[in-house]
């Protein structure tokens, strides 16, 4: 198997940890020396990466906001002066928070171009290949780390940011373009757009690789994808407060999302005692970076919810533990219906076993006293007893794979929003939410 950088990719685990400690250690001397926010929060005398983990404080996104606030945009948060930055990004804020911003220094977006271009030359990107980023190229970061990797690694990159979606369709066509990157809830806006269009993409255009990230999915969702396309999916992900890619997924191994550990420490704690929790076992990511030096960030809380397993489960050869599908779901995505369990993806994945469906929205409402959940979907042009028919397979398909009787109504051809970035198709109505 080829590697991006093999030394790295490949370093025996005992050499990897050590150079993680060295560059730690760096990297928490310079905040304590000029970030007067970390000044407050990292303790004296740090011997090795066990006693950090055991004693730094966790960081929450609510600390970043209150910083931030102290002298907006960036506060007391800031490691270097922000007169430094090339670049200036901000998280989407669709939690109904203030988005965190976040700058980078020239060399902080040089490691970041590099951490995209280890994923796509894991998932078989070379120089020969045409590119397209299918998303808005505005103020969050998203994919602009991949624009800039796939011209780094000598790629033509098509630029499609202000054009819809039958534009990037003929795009693809015309071009012969062999990647794209986008979030999964926009492949399959462009999947429907092509049938509109009377184009079949697996036939007329010829994309090869697909980097499919910055939200959960299904599985069922990445096939459906792969079908319709005719190429492999391959997930990825990274945030704003970290500043690049943190992990990729393997080409040997579905699903396993190796961690780019030389930049990046990754924890995995139980979301209620905040104790660490073993290979297998469920937990929420907590993020340390070692790279950025603008804006540093330690033992972040990302409410990502994940399990690790070690890199000998893979059998790449990389000595990198990875996540085993990549993030699965938010803990404030989560939501308890009746005491039941409730994500995003779960509702997805049986919405999307029912080809019919193009798109659908669902809210969470009290029901003659009762949580219900409401699912409304757009079928092609089903009307009548056709339509009925569907509502009735979805209602008992829903019942069987959750224990949860929803209420399921068609709606209109084009009635229901589509998204060219993330979805949001739970909407809770309730006016207290329980989570689970």
């Amino acid at each position: 198997m080829d590697f991006w950088n093999s030394k790295a990719e490949t370093m025996p685990r005992d050499e990897l940890l050590a150079w993680q400690w060295r560059k730690l250690r760096r990297a928490l001397d310079n905040a304590r020396s000029r970030s007067p926010f970390w000044a407050e929060r990292i303790p004296d005398g740090i011997t090795s990466l066990a006693d950090y983990t055991a004693r730094m404080p966790l960081l929450y996104k609510s600390d970043l906001l209150a910083a931030e606030a102290t002298a907006p945009p960036y506060g007391t948060w800031p490691s270097l002066d922000p007169s430094t930055a090339v670049r200036h990004h901000q998280t989407s804020g669709t939690s109904g928070n203030p988005p965190v911003r976040t700058f980078d220094t020239e060399r902080d977006w040089s490691w970041c171009t590099d951490t995209f271009c280890t994923a796509l030359y894991s998932n078989g990107v070379r120089s020969h290949h045409k590119g397209l980023v299918a998303f808005g190229y505005g103020l969050f970061a998203g994919f602009w780390g991949m624009h800039y990797a796939l011209e780094r690694m000598g790629c033509t990159v098509i630029p499609a940011g202000g054009l819809d979606s039958r534009a990037r369709i003929r795009l693809l066509v015309d071009y012969g373009i062999e990647v794209v990157g986008l979030t999964p809830s926009y492949a399959m806006r462009l999947m429907e757009t092509a049938r509109e269009m009377g184009v079949d993409l697996a036939r007329d255009a010829n994309v090869e690789i697909i980097l499919a990230g910055a939200e959960p999915r299904s599985d069922f969702t990445t096939r459906t994808i792969e079908e319709a396309f005719g190429a492999r999916v391959f997930n990825a992900a990274g945030t704003t407060e970290f500043g690049g890619v943190f992990m990729f997924e393997c080409p040997s191994r579905r699903g396993a999302c190796h961690i780019i550990e030389p930049s990046v420490i990754e924890e995995v704690l139980h979301p209620e005692t905040k104790q660490p929790v073993g290979y297998g076992e469920e937990g929420v990511r907590v993020t340390t970076g070692l790279n950025r030096e603008g804006l540093q960030l330690f033992r972040h809380w990302t409410e990502d919810i994940v399990v690790k397993r070690p890199h000998t489960a893979c059998g790449c050869g990389r000595t990198w533990d990875f996540l085993d599908g990549g993030i699965l779901r938010r803990v404030d995505d989560m939501r308890k219906i009746r005491g039941v369990s409730i994500t995003p993806v779960m509702i997805e994945d049986v919405l999307r076993g029912f080809t019919e469906v193009n798109e659908f929205q669902t809210s969470i409402r009290q029901i003659r006293g009762l949580d219900t959940i409401h699912i409304r979907v757009e079928a092609g042009h089903l009307s009548g007893p056709a339509a009925a028919d569907l509502c009735d397979r979805i209602t008992k398909e829903f019942k069987h794979e959750t224990g949860l009787r929803p209420e399921v109504e068609p709606a209109d051809p084009g009635s229901l929003p589509r998204s060219n970035w993330k979805a949001a198709r739970l909407h809770d109505e309730r006016t207290t939410v329980p989570h689970a």
